[in-house]
């Protein structure tokens, strides 16, 4: 199954609202403080997600269509449980408690949260890219001046590439030099053999031709 690197995908809503490896649905200062304060409902909504993490631990690596087909018969009746769980606890709450903000917070994001129900190539995070977009964080000061917006659109592009020659298992700089060295007669019919996923060293390729 192909992996790419984007910059930014639906699931990218959440991300930065993680919590203890759980799905990122609610703000996790809110459900912390209030299960720390002995909040059940808290504690209801975090073992109600974990609920959905069990069953992505038993579809780990499987083809597309089979976390499909799982997610569809397993977690979607637990993701419109959770919702119509989450809406009757926003009439019973304090409107103005943080508790309360967390759980609109999720709400708001509905759509792009239930993407996973729809295509199984999708994560039901987007850990991944987050992990991949950690250098780029790291080495922002190193890159405040890009000299134009199109070198600043140039560097995004090659991040890109390099995290998504990464997520295939390439050494980036390997899958580079030989794109590169290879690319000026490649022909434009063939492109896509270049790709992170498909691609094979000059070497290889050739003794399969062969």
């Amino acid at each position: 199954m192909k992996s790419i690197a984007i910059p930014l995908n639906p699931h990218a809503l959440f991300s930065r609202h993680a919590l203890q490896h759980h799905l990122p649905v609610w703000k996790p200062k809110s459900l912390r403080q209030s299960r720390s304060t002995g909040s059940e409902i808290a504690r209801e909504a975090l073992d109600r997600i974990g609920a959905l993490y069990d069953i992505e631990r038993g579809i780990v690596g499987r083809p597309a269509d089979i976390r499909l087909a799982a997610r569809q018969k397993h977690s979607q009746p637990k993701v419109e449980a959770l919702r119509a769980w989450a809406e009757l606890q926003l009439t019973r709450i304090p409107g103005k408690g943080d508790l309360a903000k967390a759980f609109r917070y999720g709400l708001s994001r509905w759509p792009a949260f239930c993407l996973f129900l729809e295509d199984g190539r999708v994560a039901i995070d987007n850990n991944p890219a987050e992990r991949a977009l950690r250098p780029i964080g790291i080495g922002r000061k190193n890159w405040l001046f890009a000299g134009a917006d199109s070198g600043a659109e140039t560097l995004a592009r090659a991040m890109t590439i390099i995290e998504t020659a990464k997520m295939n298992g390439l050494d980036p700089q390997a899958y580079l030099a030989d794109v590169l060295d290879r690319i000026h007669d490649h022909k434009n019919n063939r492109l896509d053999e270049l790709l992170p996923w498909n691609w094979t060293p000059a070497g290889s390729a050739q003794a399969e031709a062969a």
